[in-house]
């Protein structure tokens, strides 16, 4: 503040040469502070601490070949630390006794519910609602959905009733949500919770690149479905991770980039091999869990 008769203060040889050591000294530690924050040591505590959020877990889609008790202990055996499970091994119609079984069994092998999907939603809001409850009975965070472009009324209403996230999956060329640019204009105006479940595999089958896609969802991106294909095209095959168009370390570098939410939901997806696929999910892992390492995030 100035006031107006004040006298500017006269400053005596010494005083000056007081404050030119004092500056010196303030811009001795501040550049000490930016090379420090600037180190790679730095770099990467700061890494670390952003992707805390990063746990791999599993669509258990993946292991549709077993039994839901069996499927999930091949989840721990793998080493996943979440799953994420689909109606043909959680039914949405289970009773309260079944729906507290399953969550005690997940529990006891010391693994966590991230999602279940992925599932439809139409302008049937007693039917939406149904869904709803479901997985607030199962303490599921994230529902991924196919919802039909008459659905987002309700689902509107729900997510802010529930408090779930609904998280939009693509299904490649062939489905309404075929590129990115298709879910950002069915979430645009909607609840923040209202968001996406990337499948970057059929991002791929559609000609997307994985790490742009992130990029372009980023603040509304709930889960993400780990898939490699040998082609960018709709008609390919699957392979392991890394061995198509999927770099898994661009893609979770671009996830911390994003701020994956730590609730979210990250789901390797494999689905070759129907009855035998447990040695290319433990390769499809390791190719996660190193890339995961590259990036600071295990």
């Amino acid at each position: 503040m100035f006031l107006k008769n004040s006298q500017p203060e006269q400053s005596s040889p010494e005083r000056k040469s007081i404050d030119r050591r004092t500056l010196m000294r303030h811009s001795l530690v501040g550049a000490g502070c930016l090379a420090v924050a600037a180190s790679p040591i730095a770099r990467l505590v700061a890494r670390e601490a952003q992707s805390a959020g990063l746990k791999l877990g599993v669509q258990l889609y993946s292991l549709r070949g077993f039994p839901a008790d069996q499927a999930l202990k091949y989840a721990k055996e793998l080493g996943f630390v979440e799953v994420e499970f689909y109606s043909g091994m959680f039914p949405l119609n289970s009773s309260d006794e079944a729906i507290r079984s399953m969550v005690a069994q997940v529990k006891e092998l010391g693994l966590a519910i991230s999602a279940h999907g992925v599932n439809g939603f139409t302008k049937d809001d007693a039917a939406n609602r149904k869904i709803f409850e479901f997985a607030k009975k199962a303490g599921i965070k994230n529902i991924s959905a196919a919802p039909t472009p008459d659905s987002f009324d309700s689902l509107d209403a729900l997510v802010k009733e529930f408090d779930i996230r609904i998280a939009i999956h693509n299904h490649g060329p062939s489905d309404r949500f075929n590129k990115v640019v298709d879910v950002l204009r069915a979430i645009e105006g909607k609840d923040v919770r209202i968001g996406a479940c990337a499948d970057l595999g059929h991002f791929i089958r559609s000609g997307e690149k994985p790490v742009d896609v992130i990029r372009a969802l980023k603040g509304r991106l709930y889960g993400i479905h780990l898939k490699d294909f040998a082609e960018m095209k709709e008609n390919t095959r699957g392979v392991i991770l890394g061995k198509g168009h999927l770099d898994c370390v661009a893609v979770f570098d671009a996830l911390l980039q994003a701020k994956f939410p730590s609730d979210g939901a990250l789901s390797l997806e494999y689905e070759e091999n129907e009855k035998n696929p447990i040695a290319d999910m433990r390769e499809c892992f390791a190719v996660a869990q190193s890339a995961l390492k590259k990036v600071g995030a295990s």
